[in-house]
């Protein structure tokens, strides 16, 4: 079975996330786009990590995160997020989020999260399993260069 490498969904930007220029407050981004991808992963892999952390008492922390905001998102507005896995170990993966507007031809932000897979048990890194790592070698679509400031100029040029 061929599964889909670059997930994608739509969401309206809501009041309570919104500043008072009714823009997307900057923190709200956060939410969108990993809450989008929570539900992207579990719709095209059938991986729901909150099912998997009960049943293997392993999940996916954030070690680390990378924004660029490039244009607000405005209140009511339909955006198009999407996401990939860019890059996995056998201990982390690294996952790409972008939102857009509707149409997919203004990038508004593009958000790069780095996961540890922990095992909340015995509060350690743990290793991905064997069923993990095909799935992810399955869906990986790798960049050619893992610079966070070139890919964003990258993203850009794909909305001239």
């Amino acid at each position: 079975m061929k599964r889909k490498k670059k997930l994608e969904s739509t969401v309206k930007i809501r009041f309570q996330d919104c500043d008072p220029f009714n823009h997307l407050n900057n923190a709200a981004y956060f939410n969108y786009l990993i809450n989008a991808r929570e539900d992207q992963i579990i719709d095209a892999y059938d991986l729901d990590v909150y099912r998997h952390g009960q049943q293997t008492g392993k999940s996916w922390v954030v070690s680390s995160h990378k924004i660029a905001y490039i244009k607000p998102a405005q209140l009511m507005e339909k955006v198009h997020i999407t996401s990939q896995l860019i890059h996995f170990g056998e201990k982390h993966l690294l996952v790409e989020m972008s939102m857009w507007n509707i149409t997919k031809s203004e990038l508004k932000a593009t958000l790069w999260s780095s996961f540890v897979y922990f095992d909340i048990r015995k509060a350690t890194i743990a290793i991905h399993s064997p069923e993990l790592m095909n799935i992810f070698k399955d869906v990986v679509l790798p960049l050619e260069i893992y610079d966070f400031d070139n890919r964003i100029n990258e993203l850009k040029g794909l909305t001239s």
